[in-house]
């Protein structure tokens, strides 16, 4: 465990006092979470009750694994989930401790009274920034303070950019969690810059130009979103659009803060405005793609963006594209991405193969060598009489190389710098094991540096190239600088001409077109490979524990996240000279520049047309490297026979115990861990490891002050970190704005702190016999006699209603809100009264689905007054003009088929989601339920209100009735089920669309029960039909 700095000991001694209640706002970086760790270290009691709520699936595994690391074992964080019963949530509670659930479990669980409210010590909010009156961490609070004012509540974030929209944002969050106490840390405060600035890491800041191509490409990037942003401005001018600039642009929120400005107007919205918005989306990914993809699948995604928006899903061309595709800049754009990757000299023609006698030609021979697969050792011999410098300087050209094609390959320019930085590495871990046979004073406590190399990236995609390029290097250690990567990119300049020669064979066949390897597509890269993507990458190491890798492996399910170069790779090349990464300027690719022209779709298939006649031209050998394209596009496949992107499997059984195998065994000066940037996770990875050499290859602002806490901690370490620009670049540009934004947030907190008007909350008052409800209940009876109510106004809540807001508004309305099971509506309002609430999408998706006519139907059969509440966002347009914009993806019945004249499917938004469609289909249910009210509501809010107008002057509702209204009479039905299997009952054939569940709950204790039935049982219990579709279903398949 890492000890505490001094300014983490100062935090602790402001807020570890459980009498009080505070918000703590840390800058990210400085460790929050072990600030949260080591409070809930010190409460951890049995005669203490802490709820942890609000926080992720991973951040509870990683505060539990730090708790056990500082001895909290026993029971240490115990995790409530949904697979708890209530009944083992009661028995955990009364055993005390800290623990760990979820909002909807825990406001459930205080309603039910499943929970000793009064017992509780104290709650922890995390993300507080997220707090406002709709979400249920606020009606938690609310619930905890009407029977428990003794106990804390304390709130944490590390976002302060997230506190500073909207109206006294501040004072809003510390409303609703109740909070009267605001301590704010910023990274200028007085104490943590002491702290941090007592030890520093020598930081060596390496900045690197770009390209002449890649400046181009970026300067007419910059371009496209500078025009971009001007047409959006004209055509809102009635809104504020002041943020809209190219350094809030670099930011991913940057597209949901102008989504959120114009969501009450966006079905006034026209077509021009709504592609703008998704066009600086795609040059936002285009600028970071353009520092991390190499060269080919650049230019690759390029061609993709182009198909995509220039051919419909119809297969015919499009009439609108995005306007910033047809300007002069987007044609630089084009041309310079192609230029980076290969010239054409001559247009791509079928080949006759010449025969070729190699009983005397040595070059033949050595080309013979090559196609085989010995490109990186074969040079061309000095037989014409050239100088011994030039003839190592020529290789050989690749037999699958189309004549007219002449491979340019422009590697990164950051691949040749990192390369530099691992070799002044190894010479310095030379020099200081030298030194260690003298004997050293003692620096610091703690264990010594292990010497390992850490490099960090942004993205577990650029992971895997660097990776991949570490490993070339070591295939090839002679190779000049500059064209270290050329193996590795002339494999993927293969697998690209056999992508784009497939391309023209499956558009001929009329196939659907396939992907790029290892492109992703355009959905995936936003959530993926983003700026602030958050996923972790990791290349084994020594020292790294058992939790650590287990949490890796997790994360490996998903994305491929770790590689290790082995056997010091890195460490190559030792006959170079001795220049170190600060000193050496890289020397730029001198690549004759064209003059730009359009780039369309027309040019791409010619150029794809060359590359199919041109395979077919190689005979056997053409079709034999097309079936090696074809296993390397197949993940599942071997890549023996193709070894185009050295791809490893992390599930499989192989690498799982290659890695066991090895794990360990390399020293650390020949491990380098490659792992992208993460959260607060990060902080327990540089513990373990404890690196010597950080090597940062993308800036990020969080990371460094990782960096800087880990230095502090760690004063015996000699903590060397390599900070990788490039200048002039978004990469710079973003860095500065992301430090200036945080700064500037913080300023505005301080600023309302000091002028912040404390609210001061009403304590709720509950209805007793000394101050009853006075209701009328009717005029007419004695002139307008008044009956007194002793009964205290209540609601009865569906369970699944709890992911909703509405009933969080409805217990600040002075609602008694009841959760109960129910089996027909969602809200039950009077004994006559039953309303089904639907939002607009839920709307859609239930009369595609059939659900809805089957819920208005037992509603008109048990209610008198069925209710049908459509409710609608609060932010969004009370309008119906929005449905066209709201995808469905319920499974659409086949049982009324669409005529042949008429599209539809989800992709046309003109065909089952347009607003006179819905309307029809909303009178057509008022027609078959006569009795069916339909109540438009324009937010949760209002909804709150209309339901406090139904309730007036009518009798509360009775919950033990409500809950056996459709479970067959049954009073004890729906009391102590377990949800998820109610949930599972509904979906198999013959029990939930009959109304059999109640029924089978009643009879059976577990599906496993249910299961074990036979036939004639299953018969008898729901029915032959029914029976029959059961026993199918549970027992198809079996022999």
């Amino acid at each position: 465990m890492a000890s505490l700095l001094s300014f983490h000991k100062y935090i602790l001694e402001k807020i570890h006092d459980p009498a009080t209640s505070d918000l703590l706002i840390l800058a990210r970086g400085l460790g929050l979470r072990r600030v949260i760790c080591t409070l809930m270290r010190i409460y951890d009691s049995p005669q203490n009750l802490v709820l942890l709520f609000n926080a992720t699936p991973e951040e509870e595994t990683a505060i539990g694994e730090e708790l056990g690391i500082m001895g909290c074992r026993k029971p240490g964080l115990r995790v409530v989930g949904y697979e708890t019963p209530s009944k083992d949530r009661q028995i955990l509670y009364k055993q005390g401790g800290v623990i760990s659930v979820t909002s909807r479990i825990l406001v459930v669980d205080m309603l039910q009274s499943d929970i000793p409210t009064e017992l509780i010590t104290g709650l922890l909010v995390l993300h507080a920034e997220r707090v406002n009156a709709l979400v249920l961490e606020a009606f938690i609070v609310r619930l905890f303070r009407e029977k428990n004012k003794q106990g804390f509540v304390k709130a944490f974030t590390d976002q302060p950019e997230h506190i500073t929209s909207g109206l006294s944002p501040l004072k809003n969050i510390m409303k609703e969690l109740q909070l009267r106490i605001v301590h704010i840390y910023p990274r200028f405060h007085d104490n943590i810059k002491k702290s941090l600035e007592r030890r520093r890491a020598d930081v060596v800041e390496l900045s690197q130009p770009l390209t002449e191509l890649m400046q181009d490409i970026h300067a007419a990037i910059i371009q496209c979103m500078n025009i971009t942003l001007s047409d959006l401005k004209r055509s809102n001018t009635t809104l504020d659009l002041d943020d809209l600039n190219v350094d809030n642009a670099y930011f991913r929120s940057f597209e949901v803060v102008v989504r959120r400005q114009l969501d009450p107007v966006w079905h006034k919205v026209g077509p021009k405005t709504k592609q703008l918005i998704n066009d600086l989306g795609t040059l936002r990914r285009l600028l970071y793609y353009l520092l991390t993809y190499d060269a080919l699948q650049y230019h690759a995604y390029l061609e993709t963006l182009i198909a995509a928006n220039s051919i419909s899903h119809s297969g015919n061309q499009k009439q609108h594209q995005p306007p910033w595709m047809l300007s002069d800049a987007a044609a630089i754009i084009f041309s310079a991405a192609k230029r980076r990757c290969y010239l054409l000299t001559q247009p791509i023609k079928k080949v006759q193969k010449a025969i070729v006698d190699l009983t005397e030609d040595d070059d033949a021979w050595a080309a013979l060598d090559e196609a085989e697969g010995n490109i990186s050792t074969a040079i061309v011999s000095n037989n014409r009489g050239e100088s011994s410098d030039k003839a190592k300087a020529r290789v050989f050209r690749p037999s699958w190389l189309p004549d007219g094609m002449e491979p340019v390959l422009e590697e990164l320019p950051k691949w040749s710098l990192m390369q530099d930085v691992l070799l002044e590495i190894e010479g310095e871990t030379i020099r200081q094991e030298s030194l260690r046979a003298k004997p050293l004073a003692k620096i610091g406590a703690g264990p010594p540096p292990t010497n390992t190399t850490l490099i960090m990236t942004s993205s577990t995609r650029t992971c895997q190239l660097l990776t991949e390029f570490l490993s070339a290097v070591s295939e090839d250690p002679s190779a000049p600088r500059g064209a270290q990567g050329h193996t590795m990119m002339l494999r993927k300049l293969k697998l690209y001409l056999w992508w784009k020669g497939k391309l023209a064979e499956q558009k001929a066949s009329g196939k659907a077109p396939i992907a790029f390897m290892g492109l992703p597509n355009e959905e995936r890269a936003r959530d993926v490979y983003g700026f602030e993507g958050n996923t972790n990458g990791r290349a084994p190491g020594s020292g790294v524990s058992e939790a650590l890798k287990k949490k890796d492996q997790e994360v490996a399910k998903r994305q491929q996240s770790r590689r290790r170069v082995r056997g010091g790779a890195p460490a190559v090349a030792t006959g170079r000279d001795g220049a170190t990464a600060a000193t050496v300027k890289p020397v730029p690719l001198v690549i004759p520049k064209a003059e730009p022209r359009e780039f369309t779709l027309k040019e791409m298939q010619k150029e794809a047309d060359g590359f199919v006649q041109f395979w077919e031209s190689q005979g056997p050998s053409g079709s034999s490297l097309l079936n090696a394209g074809q296993d390397a596009m197949n993940l599942n496949s071997s890549t023996s026979e193709f070894d185009v992107l050295n791809l490893i499997d992390l599930e499989s059984e192989e690498f799982t115990a290659e890695f066991d195998d090895a794990y360990g065994l390399l020293a650390s000066e020949q491990t380098v861990l490659v792992r992208a940037y993460s959260d607060d996770s990060d902080d327990r990875m540089l513990d373990e490891v404890k690196p010597t050499y950080i090597v940062m290859c993308e800036p990020d602002m969080d990371f460094v002050r990782r960096v800087e806490v880990y230095k502090n901690s760690n004063p015996g370490i000699a903590v060397r970190v390599y900070h990788m620009v490039y200048s002039n670049s978004c990469e710079e540009h973003k860095y500065l704005a992301g430090v200036r934004k945080e700064k500037d947030a913080f300023q505005k907190l301080i600023k309302e702190r000091s002028n912040m008007v404390i609210t001061l909350t009403e304590d709720r008052r509950e209805a007793t016999a000394n101050d009853a409800i006075i209701k009328t209940i009717s005029t007419r009876m004695a002139g307008g006699r008044r009956e007194i109510n002793q009964e205290p106004s209540r609601v009865i809540v569906d369970m699944r209603e709890f992911r909703s807001t509405l009933p969080s508004l409805l217990h600040a309305a002075n609602l008694l809100v009841i959760p109960a099971t129910l089996t027909v509506g969602d809200y039950i309002l009077t004994p006559d009264i039953c309303v089904e609430r639907k939002s607009l999408s839920d709307l859609i998706s239930s009369f595609n689905s059939g659900r809805l006519y089957t819920q208005c139907e037992l509603m008109s059969q048990h209610y008198k007054y069925p209710v049908l509440l459509i409710e609608f966002e609060e932010d969004k347009a009370f309008t119906l003009d929005t449905v066209a914009e709201i995808k469905s993806y319920a499974k659409a019945s086949n049982k009324y088929p669409a005529k042949k004249n008429q599209p539809s499917g989800p992709s046309d938004p003109q065909s089952n989601f347009t607003s006179p469609i819905l309307q029809s289909k909303i009178v057509l249910l008022s027609i078959t339920f006569p009795r069916l009210r339909v109540i438009w509501s324009s937010s949760p809010y209002a909804t709150s209100d209309i339901f406090s107008d139904l309730k007036a002057n009518n009798a509360e509702p009775d919950p033990v009735k409500a809950i056996a209204i459709g479970a067959d009479e049954d009073v004890d039905a729906g009391k102590g089920m377990n949800a998820a299997a109610e949930e599972v009952l509904r979906a198999i054939p013959g029990v939930g669309k009959e109304g059999n569940v109640k029924k089978v709950m009643a009879r059976v204790k577990s599906i496993r029960e249910l299961c074990d039935l036979k036939e004639p049982e299953l018969k008898s219990l729901l029915g032959v039909e029914g029976g029959k579709k059961c026993y199918e279903f549970l027992h198809k398949g079996e022999q």
